[in-house]
C-alpha cells in the first residue's frame, strides 16, 4: 500500500510545469517537479510531498482560519487566474475560493516550496487572521525566529506538565513552557519556521505592510500543538495576542502578501539567504494586481521645536484617523521605519493612497521626548515622490525635576528589560524597590511590577519654582490586567490604575519583555504636595493582583511593565 501511495505522489509531479489538477472525488492536487500537495474539499491541504516523503502524516496539515466565526474557509471552487514566465521560468497563479477570500498559490518551476496571498471577499472583521501549517512532529523536530533556534518542547512535556493556563505548563521540574516563548516581532519576520533532519519549512516575508501594527507588533511564530502533537508553523496575518482585540473593517479586497512558503534541507543560512533575494525583488514583479504595483515614494525630516533633530525617532504610516492607536490599526496597508541621525527619513514602494503619519522618540539623544508628532493626510501617488519638507515637533518646555527610562514604548534599559522571552521572569523582580534619583541606576529598576508592595522614587528638591503644579508621566511599556496600583506623590494618592481604568494587553503573563500595548498616563499635581530643600518621594504601591502567588504562579503575571517615569514643572 505504501508503495501504492508513493508511486501515485511520483506521478502526480511527473510535468516540470506547476500545475493544478481535480480528482474524481471533488478533491485537487497542486503543485510542480520537486513538491506536490492534495487540498481537500473542506478547507485544508492534508498531504505533501517533498523529497519522496510525505511531511503532514497524522497531523492536520495547511489552512486558514479566523476568530470570527462568521469568517468561513470552506473551499468552495478554484480558479487559476494566470499562467506565465519569469526570465523563462514557468508559473502558475490559482486560488482556492472561499465565501472569507482567495486563498492564492503561486507556483514556480523547480520552486522549493511556492508564494502565498490571500483577498479577502466575505471577510469584513478579521479578528486573529492566519494561515499555517500543522506538520509531522517525527520530522519537524525544531523551531527557529530571529531570537531562538531549539527543540520544541514534547508533547510529553505537555502531558506530564501542570497546567498553568493560556497555553502555558509547569514542568515536574519547576520550570515553565509556553508557546510565546516563541514569538517574535513582526519587524523580524525576514524568515521563521520549523526543521528536522533533512527538511525544513519556513515563511519568509520579504515586505510586510500587510500585516496591522507598528513597530512593536509581535506575535507567535511557531509551537507544539498540546492536544495533538503537531508542528505548529503559524502566519499570523492579522494578530492581536498582545493587545486588546478591536473589531475593525477591512479596506475592500485586502491583500495579503504575497510571502514565500519556502521548504528545504532544514538549513536556517539557506533560508536567510532566500530571504535576502526576496526583499531584492520585492515588490514581486509577476503578481498581476494594479493596485499592489501603484507605490510611491515618502521623505520629509522631523525637526523638535526646541531645535533638535529628531534623530532615531520611530515613525508609522498608517490610517488617516485617529480612531486606533498605531498598535491597533490593520484595515489597511502600514510602513514602519526610522530616522536618520539628523532626522531625515525616505521610504519608497508605499502603495497609494491617503495615510496618516504619527512619530514618537525610539530613545537615543531624543530619549527625553515623551509626545508625539502626528499629522494626517499624507497622500502618495503612484510614481510619484511626496516630499513633506520639514515637519515642527512641539515638544513640552517644562523643566524636568527627574526622569527615570527612556521615552521609547520599551523596557529597555530596566533590570530584565529585553530578556529572552521566559515566563514567570517577574518573581525576580523585588515587592519592594527604591530608586534614588542621582544615585541609583535604570538597571536598579526591574522592568515589571506584579508583587503587592511599594515601588518608590525618592529625589531632591532645592529650589521652588513658581509653577503652581507639576506634571507626573507614567509611561508605561504594556498592562495586564488584574495588577491594581496606587500613585502617590509624597503620600498623596493622585490616580488608581486597575481593570477599569486599562485594557489588558496579556504582554506581561506572555513572556514578553520588551512591550505590549503602550499607555500615556499625565497626572496634574499641585505644587504644593512637593518639600523643598527635603527628600520627596513618588510611589507606585501595587494592592492587590488577582493571584495568590501560587506554585504555578497561574495568574501573579499581572501588573504594569515600565518605559519611563518622569515629573515636570
Amino acid at each position: 500500500m505504501l508503495l501504492f501511495i508513493t508511486l501515485l505522489a511520483l506521478a502526480s509531479i511527473s510535468s516540470a510545469k506547476p500545475f493544478l489538477e481535480q480528482t474524481s472525488d471533488g478533491n485537487w492536487n497542486y503543485g510542480n517537479d520537486v513538491w506536490n500537495a492534495t487540498q481537500r474539499k473542506s478547507s485544508r491541504t492534508d498531504k505533501l510531498w517533498y523529497k519522496n516523503k510525505e511531511l503532514i502524516g497524522r497531523s492536520v496539515g495547511h489552512y486558514y482560519s479566523s476568530s470570527v466565526a462568521g469568517n468561513n474557509f470552506t473551499i468552495t471552487s478554484a480558479h487559476k487566474t494566470q499562467e506565465g514566465d519569469l526570465d523563462g521560468v514557468p508559473y502558475l497563479d490559482f486560488y482556492f475560493e472561499s465565501q472569507a477570500g482567495e486563498q492564492h498559490w503561486v507556483i514556480f518551476e523547480g520552486q522549493h516550496g511556492a508564494y502565498q496571498y490571500f483577498v479577502t471577499t466575505g471577510m469584513i472583521n478579521p479578528g486573529e487572521f492566519r494561515s499555517l501549517w500543522r506538520l509531522d512532529n517525527r520530522t519537524f523536530t525544531h523551531g527557529h525566529n530571529s531570537v531562538r533556534d531549539k527543540a520544541l518542547p514534547s508533547l510529553e512535556d505537555h502531558l506530564t506538565g501542570e497546567f498553568v493556563f493560556d497555553s502555558t505548563y509547569k514542568r515536574p521540574d519547576g520550570t515553565y513552557i509556553t508557546k510565546y516563548d516563541f514569538a517574535d516581532f513582526i519587524h523580524n519576520f525576514d524568515y521563521y519556521g520549523v526543521y528536522g533532519e533533512g527538511f525544513g519549512s519556513w515563511y519568509i516575508h520579504a515586505g510586510k505592510d500587510y500585516f496591522n501594527g507598528d513597530h512593536l507588533r509581535q506575535e507567535l511564530t511557531v509551537h507544539r500543538e498540546v492536544n495533538t502533537g503537531d508542528v505548529v508553523q503559524l502566519n499570523m496575518l492579522h494578530g492581536v495576542h498582545f493587545f486588546g482585540p478591536r473589531n475593525i473593517t477591512l479596506l475592500e479586497r485586502k491583500l495579503y502578501g504575497p510571502w514565500l512558503w519556502y521548504l528545504n534541507s532544514g538549513s536556517s543560512t539557506d533560508a536567510a539567504k532566500i530571504a535576502t533575494q526576496g526583499k531584492a525583488n520585492w515588490p514581486y514583479s509577476w503578481l498581476e494586481n494594479d493596485s499592489y504595483h501603484s507605490r510611491g515614494t515618502l521623505k520629509g525630516r522631523l525637526v523638535l521645536s526646541d531645535g533638535r533633530s529628531a534623530s532615531k525617532a520611530a515613525v508609522f504610516l498608517g490610517d488617516d484617523s485617529a480612531t486606533l492607536s498605531t498598535l491597533r490599526q490593520g484595515r489597511a496597508y502600514y510602513y514602519n521605519f526610522y530616522t536618520d541621525d539628523d532626522g531625515y527619513f525616505e521610504v519608497g514602494n508605499i502603495r497609494s493612497g491617503t495615510y496618516g503619519l504619527v512619530a514618537w522618540s525610539n530613545g537615543s539623544s531624543i530619549a527625553d521626548v515623551g509626545t508625539n508628532y502626528t499629522t494626517y493626510g499624507v497622500k502618495i501617488g503612484a510614481d510619484e515622490t511626496t516630499d513633506l519638507g520639514s515637519l515642527n515637533w512641539e515638544v513640552s518646555n517644562r523643566t524636568t525635576i527627574f526622569r527615570l527610562g527612556d521615552f521609547d514604548r520599551t523596557t529597555y534599559g530596566f533590570k530584565f528589560g529585553g530578556a529572552p522571552r521566559e515566563y514567570g521572569l517577574t518573581e525576580l523582580c523585588p515587592a519592594e524597590l527604591v530608586y534614588e534619583v542621582g544615585t541609583s541606576t535604570a538597571t536598579d529598576w526591574c522592568y515589571a511590577q506584579t508583587k503587592k508592595g511599594n515601588w518608590t522614587i525618592k529625589f531632591p528638591i532645592q529650589e521652588q519654582s513658581s509653577a503652581k503644579e507639576v506634571k507626573l508621566i507614567l509611561s508605561l511599556a504594556a498592562y495586564s490586567q488584574g495588577g491594581n496600583f496606587h500613585i502617590l506623590v509624597n503620600d498623596n494618592q493622585i490616580a488608581t490604575i486597575n481593570s477599569s481604568t486599562l485594557s489588558n494587553d496579556g504582554a506581561l503573563y506572555r513572556s514578553c519583555t520588551v512591550a505590549g500595548e503602550w499607555r500615556y498616563l499625565e497626572y496634574a499635581v499641585d505644587a504644593s504636595v512637593l518639600r523643598v530643600g527635603d527628600t520627596n518621594t513618588v510611589t507606585i504601591w501595587l494592592y492587590d493582583n488577582t493571584g495568590k502567588n501560587s506554585e504555578t504562579m497561574g495568574t501573579t503575571q499581572r501588573g504594569p511593565m515600565y518605559d519611563a517615569i518622569a515629573l515636570e514643572w
